[in-house]
């Protein structure tokens, strides 16, 4: 799933960008049918209201990196994340290097290439199970060695 994320997240220059999102305008941006993706920040925090169709399990990175397998491993050493969803913790899975198949579109600010390429992804992911139709709230909250993220999700889940 790593990959397909970061590729989703990759497709996009720094004006629709799902991560540069400030608000939740770019939320629904190349999502794909079969899952919902959403977005943590390039540092700090923002806020953002997101319309999610239901039937779908929704991903979002707490805290993630791509790279090498050296990269990771220091960048695991002290990750840690929070997520909490409508007031109830919920525990991220950690991947601590997972080989993924990366594209990137031009201009993307993700990855800073364009085209194709292989890389290791870590993080602390978390994948939720469908959604019951109506509002939620969702909290994520990560950090490793200097660099924190935190996304404050208003959700509307509307029937598919």
């Amino acid at each position: 799933m790593q990959g397909r994320w970061w590729t989703w997240a990759a497709t996009e220059p720094e004006a629709t960008n799902p991560v540069a999102d400030t608000d939740g305008s770019a939320c629904a941006r190349n999502q794909p049918d079969d899952v919902w993706f959403l977005a943590g920040t390039f540092g700090g925090r923002a806020k953002r209201a997101c319309e999610v169709p239901g039937g779908r399990p929704v991903v979002v990175p707490v805290v993630n990196r791509v790279g090498d397998g050296r990269t990771c491993a220091d960048f695991m050493s002290t990750a840690r994340g929070t997520v909490v969803l409508d007031g109830e913790p919920v525990e991220p899975e950690r991947h601590e290097d997972d080989s993924i198949l990366v594209e990137g579109a031009p201009g993307n600010p993700v990855t800073g290439e364009e085209g194709r390429f292989t890389a290791t992804g870590c993080g602390l992911w978390v994948r939720l199970p469908s959604l019951a139709p109506g509002a939620h709230t969702l909290k994520v909250t990560g950090r490793s060695g200097d660099f924190s993220t935190g996304v404050d999700y208003a959700l509307t889940v509307v029937a598919p």
